[in-house]
């Protein structure tokens, strides 16, 4: 077994969540290894109290882009200090999620002799242990991370999410809260009606109407008396907007106020939690927070709550088309999003009664 690894994973909050089983399973075989991980700025803070985590680098090809479009000077000296970085931690083994070449290349560079990960059109070429694929469809990208154990000698014994909420982030989101009136004993209902900041400008096509989140904050006031919580970043200021300026009964805006440690500690406070798929969905499951979720191009099967609960229910229309993100691509809609338009409010609080009575 090695005793040093790197996880290299640049994506988003959902699929670097995804990949905390299988650094808890390299750490439960052997509790004395050091465990890396490379991974983009923006998710190190969700990474940052995972105790089988000892060092992240953070700092992405993404992230190292705009550097340079800064400075090219500071761009190269950002490059040569992750790189001095991850070469003088002697890694013997990495397990590349990246499914980019360029990553599998410096790990080569940086010494690290057994390389492991997915071929995904012809781009693991640096990897020294590897399986072929041409995307991930019939079972969930969890499995498909925990495969590439195999390579190591190890097989997974919990399959659970981690994201520990540190006690000192808990109270302030807990201030927070209190702040905007919630009180002790109060039924707290959040609601995304964005899909994360990973997806940029796609994040559109995986978004439900946010007329319809407007009326689900009604009907949540009107039927249970909740205090809703409105979620999300900055960058889904608009859609916010359109979601409060619509709803007879505002709920409380906290999009674009929150780090994302402290939406962590904000959801863990949650009894519930409403959105489209995206980062903040799996943020939730990893906290033990009932989640209703809705999906449109994308297949839940690969991309859902994982692991299957009850306590998760997934709402979904299918059609001919569906899902179409496929390949880890998001073909231009010729519907206008009508697997999205189709989930009625009323399914939503049908949803909605189920899990909160479980």
């Amino acid at each position: 077994m090695y005793k040093r690894i790197l996880v290299i994973n640049p994506f988003g909050i959902g699929d670097v969540l995804f990949t905390t089983p299988l650094v808890r399973a390299i750490e439960e075989a052997n509790p004395h290894s050091f465990i890396g991980y490379w991974c983009n700025e923006r998710v190190r803070s969700i990474l940052e109290g995972n105790k089988n985590i000892d060092r992240i680098f953070a700092l992405s090809r993404g992230d190292l882009k705009k550097v340079f479009c800064r400075s090219w000077l500071a761009g190269i000296a950002a490059f040569l200090k992750l790189f001095s970085e991850i070469k003088g931690c002697k890694f013997e083994a990495a397990f590349d999620f990246s499914l980019d070449h360029r990553y599998g290349l410096v790990a080569k560079l940086a010494g690290i002799k057994t390389r492991i990960g997915y071929n995904y059109k012809g781009r693991g070429r640096f990897l020294t242990d590897r399986i072929t694929l041409d995307g991930y469809r019939g079972r969930h990208a969890v499995d498909y991370y925990n495969a590439l154990l195999k390579f190591a000698g190890l097989s997974l014994k919990n399959s659970g999410l981690d994201l520990p909420v540190s006690g000192e982030n808990l109270k302030r989101a807990q201030e927070l809260l209190r702040s905007r009136g919630i009180k002790s004993g109060d039924l707290v209902i959040g609601i995304a009606p964005g899909a994360g900041g990973s997806w940029g400008r796609d994040a559109v096509y995986k978004h439900w109407p946010a007329l319809k989140f407007a009326q689900v904050v009604d009907r949540l006031v009107k039927d249970y008396s909740a205090k809703v919580l409105l979620l999300g970043d900055e960058s889904e200021r608009e859609i916010a907007d359109i979601v409060s300026g619509a709803a007879l009964h505002k709920p409380v805006d906290l999009v674009g106020k929150t780090s994302l440690e402290i939406l962590t500690g904000v959801i863990k406070n949650l009894n519930l939690f409403i959105c489209n798929d995206g980062g903040p969905l799996h943020m939730a499951v990893a906290l033990g927070v009932k989640t209703v979720s809705i999906f449109g191009p994308v297949d839940e099967t690969v991309y859902g709550p994982y692991p299957p609960s009850p306590l998760h229910k997934v709402l979904k229309w299918d059609l001919s088309c569906r899902p179409c993100y496929m390949n880890f691509r998001m073909p231009p809609c010729e519907k206008e999003r009508e697997c999205l338009k189709s989930i009625s409010v009323e399914q939503v609080m049908e949803a909605v009664k189920e899990v909160l009575s479980r």
